[in-house]
C-alpha cells in the first residue's frame, strides 16, 4: 500500500526557533537592513557590495543555527509517509534535520548563481560572496535568492504537488505573502489540513483547518504523534 503524500509549507516561524531571525519585520528592517535595499533588483543596481554584506551574514547565521524539534520531526515523518518540504525558507535546517524532499520556493542561501543567466546555479556552503567573484559566464555572482519584484520560479511545481496531497500542514507562516499565500487553494477540497501557528490565522475557513495553537516544535511534534498513530 503506497504511503499517504504529506506536503508542509513552512515559513519563518520554524526557523525562529533555531535563533534565526525573521525577515519581514513590522518596521520593515531586518537587523539595520531597509529590506528594499537589500532584497531587490533595484537594491543590488545601487549597492550591489551592500547586498552581498546582508546576505553573507545571513548565510553565516544561517550556517551556525541548528535544526529545532519541529524540523526533526518532520524529518522523522518519512519514516512513515511520503513527505514534501515546500519551504518559503532559504535557510538548509530541514534538509540539516533529515528531511530528503524540499523545495525552496525563496531560493537557498547556501547557493549563488550569475547575476545575467540564473540557471547558472553553484554551491558555496557559508562561504561569503565578494564583488568580482564572478560565474562560469563571467558574471557577478549573487545570491540564489528570490528578491522583491522578481518571479518565483518553483511556484508552479509546489501547486502541482499540493494538489496530489493526502494531508496538508502549514507551520511558521501567516501565509499572507503572494504568490505563496495562494498554494493551499490547490488542495483537494476534502483532504485534512493542520495549521500550526500560536497566533489565530486569519486567512482560513476554519471549518476546513485544525489549528494547533503552539509554536512550530511543540506544534508539529503533537501533530506528528497523531497522524503517526492514526496510520497505525
Amino acid at each position: 500500500m503506497p504511503k499517504k503524500k504529506i506536503v508542509v509549507i513552512s515559513g519563518a516561524g520554524i526557523s525562529a526557533e533555531s535563533g534565526l531571525a525573521t525577515f519581514r519585520g513590522s518596521d520593515g528592517l531586518w537587523e539595520g537592513y531597509d529590506i528594499q535595499e537589500v532584497a531587490s533588483p533595484l537594491g543590488w543596481e545601487n549597492n550591489p557590495e551592500r547586498v552581498l554584506e546582508f546576505y553573507n551574514k545571513r548565510r553565516k547565521q544561517a550556517a551556525e543555527a541548528q535544526p529545532n524539534k519541529a524540523h526533526k520531526a518532520l524529518a522523522v515523518l518519512e519514516d512513515h509517509f511520503e513527505v514534501l518540504i515546500v519551504t518559503q525558507n532559504v535557510d538548509d535546517l530541514h534538509e540539516r534535520a533529515g528531511s530528503t524532499n524540499v523545495l525552496h520556493l525563496h531560493g537557498e542561501l547556501k547557493k549563488a548563481r550569475s547575476e545575467k543567466d540564473e540557471s547558472l546555479v553553484i554551491d558555496i556552503g557559508s562561504d561569503p560572496i565578494k564583488l568580482g567573484d564572478t560565474a562560469e559566464d563571467g558574471a557577478q555572482l549573487r545570491p540564489h535568492v528570490v528578491w522583491f519584484g522578481e518571479m518565483v520560479p518553483m511556484i508552479e511545481v509546489a501547486a502541482e504537488e499540493i494538489a496530489k496531497a493526502d494531508i496538508l500542514v502549514v507551520v511558521g507562516t501567516s501565509l499572507v505573502v503572494y504568490p505563496a499565500a495562494s498554494l493551499v487553494e490547490y488542495a483537494p477540497p476534502k483532504i485534512p489540513k493542520y495549521i500550526i501557528d500560536p497566533e489565530e490565522p486569519q486567512l482560513f475557513n476554519k471549518k476546513e483547518w485544525v489549528h494547533y495553537k503552539e509554536k512550530a516544535g511543540t506544534g508539529i511534534s503533537k501533530l506528528a504523534e497523531k497522524l503517526k498513530k492514526e496510520i497505525n
